[in-house]
């Protein structure tokens, strides 16, 4: 790890510090060429209440253990958002790093692959190891930051 790694790490904590969701607060940036090509945090979509506008999260209610169930929740993922954010705007990431507070679940993790996102740099463990293997068998670097 190097001090852009480090900087875009501390960017991602910042992002992550607007999400809209009661249980975790997660960032995501995508960088290429040392640029920052988009960002995301987790939070409900364009027009749906967030958890913080509710004043509840659907995932305590309902006991939904972490890890699992991500569909039942108002909130997009983080790594999601900075993808949506770069196709929305026609931003090219492929090649790209994606630093991110959390180690992704499987289903971000098939949006990187997809997207071509050669690298990922998260902060913190989330116990979903499928999406570990994933990376793995398409050969996207994945590393664990450590400050």
């Amino acid at each position: 790890m190097d001090k852009w790694d480090q900087r875009f790490m501390e960017l991602t904590e910042q992002v992550g510090s607007w999400a809209s969701c009661l249980r975790r607060k997660v960032g995501a940036v995508i960088v290429r060429d040392k640029r920052v090509m988009a960002t995301g945090y987790n939070g409900a979509p364009t027009g749906i209440k967030s958890c913080i506008e509710r004043g509840k999260c659907l995932r305590i209610e309902k006991n939904i253990a972490s890890g699992t169930h991500a569909e039942l929740c108002y909130a997009a993922h983080a790594e999601q958002n900075a993808i949506i954010q770069a196709a929305k705007y026609g931003v090219n990431i492929d090649g790209s790093t994606l630093y991110c507070t959390h180690q992704p679940c499987v289903i971000c993790a098939k949006m990187i692959i997809n997207a071509g996102i050669d690298r990922v740099v998260y902060k913190e463990g989330y116990p979903d190891e499928f999406s570990m293997e994933l990376f793995k068998e398409a050969g996207t670097l994945v590393e664990k930051y450590e400050e």
